[in-house]
């Protein structure tokens, strides 16, 4: 593969790493331990598989990205995100094509950081992840409120109207004690962070809502829980090595393994887990490179990535990135290297371990409410109305499509046609400001006068696919008495192939109309590509300089040998 690996945690160790560093790394991997424990089981559950999927996802592939990525301080696990994603898989193909699905994902993400992509995530716009982040939050928030209301539903259909009419149909199956708890563990999650912050908000907020569900149990009102939703609760063990292909399928029995399945689900599923927790692994890696001052290598992070979706699937994990809020709940409790991240994922085990009975009695509605409380937060709905109503009407379109579409369809559909879009329109301003114009004897690099008969355009901007045809057309018609064209490429930062034919095809036209054509201030990649594609000079038609003083000259020249010396006399002052 020719990577390094664990990039981060060499360098870490490199600098002075003594038991003051190793205390603080060690309180805030508490720290976060404490905040993705109930995170972890209510992702796994929105998921739709049972909450110990979500533990061994924060132990196994927490621990596998925090030693060999590339971000000093970013925290990987089960995350919000994916929840849109991995809940359809799971009801189409159940947990063994869930996990099935996650493994060919890290087999993917391995390939895009060994490739070298990790660098072209930076071009994904942002209207493009704001509208599909925001679009995720609502759908997730819409999946919560069955748990939240205590809704006697069933199982939700795929589509999100779909959803919608199911969940307004059994509106009036609303379980008062359900309600209260939720209520209740939003109400703590909300106003906690105003009396402190030393103490996480989700750990007294499921405090509150179990000690709840207690009372209310005694007093006679049950609330679902955990252990009453999954029999057997969760199991006070390490996670167990298995082999995704021989886990159940969407109808309980084996996983029927089939071309089929492979091409119509686990395939394109794969895809979109790889897409989106690439996208969300490096945009929570810059973040926290902004909290830290360091800098994470993008490629080094993707392989490590991978390398955790492919090994936490063998011991039940499912999909797992970088999460953001985690990542900078462990800044901000002291965390500077990697030894934090897996000191959180130690935590989480140790919490399996001993906590597991305890943990089996937490209430639905209570984890229902936490992920309403992350969805919220997810959504960022004073930056996304900030867009709106600043952002240029292209960028607006961008990032309403792209909300519309993750909710009415999915992530996939909606990043793909988002990064189209932006590129059609970016290519549209890119146009906008290419082109080609007459200058004559006004060009700021002219000494004196250019003679009759030698005429300067300048040509401005990229010469692309999108821009080169509409810039070239200036030079469609010039005068009779013209011998002489120069054209300034000094301001053509890039020329791509289709720039090279339209360029060619003006050149062609010209030499025709018995015109010489001269480029001038050529450089760069635009000379590079005209090398690369043969380009000479050619007696009488085309000459290439990298000077522009050089360039006048030889039309100087050129234009005495072909009219005489008088001509060039009779034009001087």
């Amino acid at each position: 593969m020719g990577l390094p690996l664990a990039t981060a945690l060499r360098a870490s160790l490199r600098e002075v790493y003594g038991p003051a560093q190793l205390r603080a790394d060690l309180v805030a991997g508490l720290v976060v331990g404490v905040v993705a424990l109930p995170l972890s089981m209510a992702l796994a559950i929105a998921s739709g598989v049972p909450p110990q999927h979500g533990l061994y996802t924060a132990v196994v592939a927490g621990l596998v990205i925090a030693l060999l990525g590339g971000s000093r301080v970013q925290v990987s696990g089960p995350t919000a995100a994916f929840v849109v994603i991995l809940a359809p898989i799971a009801g189409r193909a159940g947990l063994g094509g869930l996990l099935l699905a996650t493994l060919l994902a890290g087999l993917m993400l391995v390939a895009m950081g060994a490739l070298g992509f990790g660098q072209f995530i930076e071009f994904v716009p942002h209207p493009v992840t704001t509208g599909f982040t925001s679009g995720i939050a609502v759908v997730i928030a819409t999946l919560q409120v069955k748990d939240l209301l205590g809704l006697e539903a069933g199982p939700l259909p795929e589509h999100y109207v779909e959803k919608l009419g199911v969940l307004g149909g059994a509106l009036h199956t609303t379980q008062p004690p359900d309600l209260t708890i939720g209520l209740a563990t939003l109400a703590v999650l909300l106003g906690w962070p105003r009396l402190s912050r030393r103490v996480p908000a989700p750990l007294v907020a499921l405090l509150v809502g179990a000690g709840l569900a207690l009372v209310l149990d005694r007093a006679g009102f049950h609330a679902a829980t955990i252990a009453s939703r999954f029999e057997g609760g969760i199991p006070q063990r390490l996670p167990q090595l298995v082999w995704p292909w021989s886990l159940p399928g969407p109808d309980g029995g084996p996983l029927v393994l089939s071309f089929g399945l492979f091409r119509d689900l686990l395939l394109p599923s794969a895809f979109a887990i790889a897409m989106l927790g690439a996208i969300e692994s490096l945009l929570s890696a810059v973040v926290a490179d902004g909290m830290t001052g360091t800098k994470h290598n993008p490629d080094v992070e993707l392989v490590a990535q991978g390398l955790g979706n492919l090994v936490a699937p063998f011991f039940g994990g499912i999909a797992a990135t970088g999460a953001i809020a985690r990542t900078a709940t462990g800044v901000r409790a002291g965390a500077r290297t990697p030894v934090a991240a897996a000191a959180h994922a130690v935590f989480v085990l140790l919490a399996v371990l001993m906590l597991a009975p305890i943990l089996s009695h937490l209430p639905m509605a209570a984890l229902a409410a936490l992920l309403v409380f992350v969805a919220w937060n997810m959504a960022e709905a004073p930056h996304f109305l900030r867009i709106v109503r600043t952002a240029p009407r292209s960028d607006v379109t961008v990032l309403v499509l792209c909300f519309s579409l993750t909710v009415i369809f999915d992530m996939v559909v909606s990043v793909t046609v988002g990064v189209l879009l932006s590129a059609l329109l970016f290519m549209r301003r890119m146009a906008a400001v290419s082109g080609v114009s007459l200058v004559g004897s006004t060009h700021h690099q002219l000494v004196e006068p250019l003679p009759d008969g030698v005429v300067v355009y300048d040509v401005q901007g990229p010469l692309f696919f999108g821009a080169a045809q509409k810039a070239m057309s200036a030079l469609e018609s010039v005068e009779r008495n013209v011998k002489v064209v120069i054209l300034d490429m000094a301001d053509v930062p890039v020329i791509d192939a289709t720039g090279l034919v339209a360029l060619e095809s003006a050149i062609a036209r010209l030499n025709h109309d018995g015109v010489k054509v001269i480029l001038a201030g050529v450089g760069g990649q635009v000379l590079r590509a005209l090398a690369r594609a043969g380009w000479r000079n050619r007696k009488g038609r085309l000459r290439i300089f990298q000077s522009f003083d050089s360039a006048v000259a030889r039309a100087r020249e050129h234009l005495t040998a072909v009219e005489g010396p008088s001509h060039e006399r009779a034009d001087r002052p």
